[in-house]
């Protein structure tokens, strides 16, 4: 297994990274999702996914079953949000703590940053930020983090307003796939942001679960070679059998840097694929967006500005 540095926290975690969506698929029954996450971690995979709505919290209770048993001290153990408000955040994150079965989670991220609007409702005086930093004096929390698959200006506002309010944050979750480089690109706009502030980067939809194999132009090891090759901490890849979990490893014993030759070979084959977007509809289309199926999981609008309203 490669360790790489997070960022700026001092700690080393896996460049793979198990993905907790898939652990609470229909097709993956609970023994097989401790099986994975298990296995993982016996061989070296450090860096644990997850988040409070994957699969109405399957996902989270498969993970803190299969870190039971002495598994919790060689995870780092990650999960998401999706609360804009203090008040639903802190609910949230104490719902994740209990079905992780953990007395602190390594990092929590402000999942689903994907309008220009949530910066400012996670800033806001009675926002979600102020929960997690809250949790974090608390020992609940060690670090805070955000992701987002919508569109790098986005990324890039998150941090200004993160910035304005004298915030850093130490992780930030973003695509980053072969495609990407074409289209919208995460890699050539926030990468760059991300290195220089020393913000860890977390690689996410490699394969955009599977969608990008279908446009014939890559293989799934070469998708996870080029997310490695790329200044990540980690790439999160789903894993729903042991099969694939093996594809990963072999991924990883295989990895070297990529050559200029090589690096500028794989997107000349993906460019004419990737020009429109068309095999990574997380940017195109609303089809990836949970909270936008699920309003009432972002909590109340700043008292402020409902007050603002008529009346």
């Amino acid at each position: 297994m490669i360790y790489r540095a997070l960022g700026a926290t001092g700690e080393k975690v896996s460049a793979i990274g198990v993905g907790g969506w898939h652990l609470g698929l229909k097709n993956v029954d609970e023994q097989l999702a401790i099986r994975i996450v298990r296995s993982a971690i016996d061989r070296g995979i450090t860096f644990m996914d997850n988040s409070w709505d994957y699969n109405e919290g399957v996902s989270e209770l498969r993970m803190g079953e299969a870190l039971r048993d002495g598994y919790r001290f060689h995870a780092f153990v990650m999960t998401k949000i999706d609360g804009r408000s203090k008040q639903e955040a802190a609910r949230q994150l104490d719902e994740s703590l209990r079905r992780l079965r953990v007395d602190h989670i390594d990092l929590v991220q402000h999942h689903e940053i994907i309008r220009f609007e949530d910066p400012h409702r996670i800033f806001d005086d009675q926002g979600a930020n102020a929960a997690l930093v809250e949790a974090r004096a608390a020992g609940k929390i060690r670090f805070i983090g955000f992701t987002g698959h919508k569109d790098p200006r986005i990324h890039l506002h998150m941090l200004e307003v993160a910035g304005e309010n004298g915030f850093k944050f130490d992780t930030a979750q973003l695509p980053l796939n072969v495609m990407d480089a074409h289209y919208r690109s995460f890699e050539k706009l926030v990468v760059p942001e991300l290195v220089k502030l020393e913000i860890g980067v977390l690689g996410m939809k490699s394969m955009a679960n599977g969608i990008l194999l279908k446009s014939k132009t890559v293989t799934p090891v070469e998708c996870l070679h080029y997310a490695l090759n790329l200044p990540t901490s980690v790439v999160i890849t789903g894993i729903d059998s042991m099969e694939i979990l093996e594809q990963a490893f072999s991924a990883v014993e295989s990895f070297r840097p990529l050559g200029n030759d090589e690096f500028d070979g794989l997107l000349a084959r993906t460019r004419e694929a990737a020009a429109t977007g068309r095999f990574e509809p997380f940017k195109t289309s609303s089809i990836f967006d949970a909270t936008a199926t699920n309003p009432q999981w972002l909590g109340e609008e700043p008292a402020e500005l409902q007050a603002l309203l008529p009346a």
